[in-house]
């Protein structure tokens, strides 16, 4: 599924009435089956990005479309958030056939659907655990496999794995690629981690300083099927560096201004 982002714009109103332009003017495409990451200073919009394409806020201007054929009740997008946000009385499988269950599936294939992508995601054995029983990389998990299941035509990830240890990241990062790589989903996937975005994506979208606006697009080189071996590749380095140089000077920029 292509995504095309046209000119959007968002702007809150805060309590007093004042306006606060979060996003002005931002425009890309997301092609089929790209993996794209979205990085910027703190407070650039990116996760009032995602929620706009996800339909959940709606854009103040511009506009999002979406090109490409859709099979029969498949969901247009998923979305994994920062918090796990599972519910907490709801065991790991009925949390994954959530999604399903709003789709309007049978019990039997919601149950067989979950099955697969909790033995997917290595939660096998645990699908009758509930949250508070699980780890926080497994809870994570979870919220995977419940946005897998309904097979979207476009997942959208919101730092999924930055409430997560160092070493768990870095497992779950590997994995998802891995299931990436089978699926080919269109992924939009926002991250304040320049390492995280250049292993993972195809290409990264920089956004400046609020308001936000597409700084750059810089793509990433690297082969696929990406090893922690190249995280001291020369490019992988070289990209990493030019991406920090472009945040750097919006978050000082940033600073300067009062800008959070």
């Amino acid at each position: 599924m292509k995504v095309i982002v046209d000119r959007l714009g968002k702007i809150y109103r805060e309590r007093r009435g004042h306006a606060v332009t979060a996003l002005e003017d931002v425009t890309f495409t997301v092609a089929p089956e790209e993996f794209l990451a979205l990085l910027g200073p703190s407070g650039c919009g990116k996760s009032t990005l995602l929620g706009a394409i996800a339909g959940l806020l709606p854009a103040s201007s511009g506009g999002i479309f979406f090109e490409g054929e859709r099979r029969a009740g498949q969901p247009l997008t998923a979305t994994v958030f920062q918090e796990f946000a599972l519910f907490p009385w709801r065991t790991a499988r009925a949390n994954v056939e959530l999604g399903l269950e709003e789709l309007g599936l049978p019990g039997a294939e919601r149950t067989a659907r979950a099955r697969r992508h909790i033995e997917q995601m290595g939660l096998g054995g645990f699908e009758d655990r509930y949250p508070h029983q699980l780890s926080g990389g497994m809870r994570q998990r979870v919220g995977i496999a419940r946005a897998l299941a309904v097979d979207p035509a476009v997942l959208l990830m919101d730092e999924p794995f930055s409430a997560l240890d160092a070493q768990t990241r870095t497992l779950m990062m590997e994995e998802l690629l891995a299931i990436w790589e089978r699926a080919r989903t269109t992924i939009v996937y926002v991250t304040h981690n320049i390492q995280e975005a250049v292993f993972m994506a195809d290409r990264v979208l920089v956004l400046s300083r609020r308001p936000g606006r597409v700084l750059a697009s810089v793509p990433v080189a690297l082969p696929r099927p990406r090893t922690e071996a190249m995280l001291g590749d020369p490019s992988f380095v070289a990209t990493a560096d030019r991406i920090w140089g472009l945040i750097r000077s919006q978050a000082q920029a940033a600073l300067v201004g009062g800008q959070g």
